[in-house]
């Protein structure tokens, strides 16, 4: 079974424009990929993964990054092309896909290697990231399994994050059924019905709020008249 964390990191300066470095050339790729896809006239996923190397050898500053980080977004591309297709197949109206923009790509994915969790005992850990460094991270709970893959995302506050995806031995439940449920219903003369009967009342918010403002403009109503009687020539 797998399970995902997902903590804040707390990059200094050097490392947060690494992190942004690795970002924007995960985007490069991406959109390098989609153009030679697009160019095809039928889509192999195998000639394009092989034509990264390529594009470290012509754009240097590639190199300043894991492989696999930007071997990933091979599989992002034709991920995304699967899931058109299915909503092809389901009848829905689809474009192609298109070049992602700056606010439009926001993660890169470490995939089975190229990451470690340091324990430090201290309020902040550490994240090993390649070509990255050591990252401090708040580990508030704790990652039980092995760690596949860690996927880092930038918020639009600027926050990074990383989710965590750990595998265990533990399987999923199977055929999972309830011993026992409740319908619920929820109405106006009663805030809320169970399907055994057991009934919650409207608590008449909106009314209780409504009566404290005519109290309120009551009472403002009678300042004003008093203060116009004594301020009267």
């Amino acid at each position: 079974m797998q399970q995902t964390y997902k903590f804040r990191l707390y990059p200094n300066k050097e490392q947060e424009h690494k992190l942004q470095n690795t970002l924007n050339n995960c985007r490069f790729v991406y959109n390098q990929l989609l153009e030679g896809l697009n160019n095809q006239p039928k889509p192999n996923r195998l000639e394009l993964q092989n034509s990264i190397p390529q594009l470290k050898e012509k754009f240097t500053w590639l190199k300043d990054n894991y492989s696999k980080t930007l071997q990933y977004e091979s599989y992002r591309l034709f991920s995304n092309l699967r899931a058109l297709g299915q909503l092809k197949k389901n009848g829905k109206k689809v474009g192609k896909l298109m070049f992602k923009g700056e606010n439009w790509f926001r993660t890169f994915t470490y995939n089975q290697s190229g990451f470690k969790i340091i324990e430090t005992n201290t309020i902040l850990d550490k994240l090993h990231l390649s070509k990255i460094g050591d990252i401090p991270i708040r580990l508030h709970r704790k990652i039980k399994g092995n760690i596949k893959q860690i996927v880092v995302k930038k918020y639009p506050s600027g926050k990074w994050y990383a989710s965590v995806c750990a595998e265990t031995d533990n399987p999923m439940p199977i055929n999972y059924t309830p011993k026992k449920s409740v319908g619920l219903d929820m109405g106006i003369k009663h805030f809320l019905t169970d399907s055994e009967g057991h009934q919650i009342g409207n608590p008449h918010n909106l009314k209780k709020s409504l009566i404290n403002s005519r109290k309120c403009n009551k009472i403002y109503l009678e300042r004003k008249r008093a203060q116009a009687i004594v301020t009267k020539p």
